[in-house]
């Protein structure tokens, strides 16, 4: 299976989206401040740095997912617990953001969103249960399938 390669793609993709989100963000705070904008009276300070914060975090965030498809795709080894569901709510968030961005953004947005989730989506289920008979952490026969019973 093609698992390995699934899982290095995605992980080139995340991290290539992780500055472009931060990049966004960046613009969108310098706006926040040039125009002094605010929200129902908000210090327009607190909106440029909520702004610069959030994109650091999403950065960070779709790092961290990359991180883990690309020790996923070097091990070819499903990630653990945490990592799974770091990935899923990776997903989540791009599939809500196409949704967005489809009557915002346009299609081509949505496609590039879609496809992310898609990648995302298929490094999850390419990664998902490990092989009958064998430990979902060293790979090793369990008892009971040709390997000796540990006494």
């Amino acid at each position: 299976m093609a698992r390995r390669p699934i899982a290095l793609v995605t992980a080139a993709v995340l991290f290539l989206e992780a500055p472009g989100i931060v990049a966004i963000n960046a613009v969108m705070a310098r706006f926040v401040k040039v125009q002094s904008m605010s929200l129902d009276g908000l210090d327009p300070d607190a909106m440029y740095t909520g702004t610069w914060a959030l994109g650091i975090g999403s950065g960070i965030a779709l790092a961290l997912c990359g991180l883990v498809a690309l020790l996923a795709g070097i091990r070819d080894r499903r990630p653990g617990r945490a990592g799974r569901g770091l990935l899923v709510g990776c997903a989540v968030v791009h599939g809500i953001l196409a949704a967005v961005a489809v009557g915002l953004l346009g299609w081509p947005a949505f496609t590039f969103l879609v496809v992310v989730l898609g990648l995302i989506v298929l490094t999850l289920v390419a990664y998902g249960k490990e092989a009958a008979g064998t430990d979902a952490v060293t790979g090793a026969p369990t008892a009971g399938e040709g390997a000796p019973a540990a006494a």
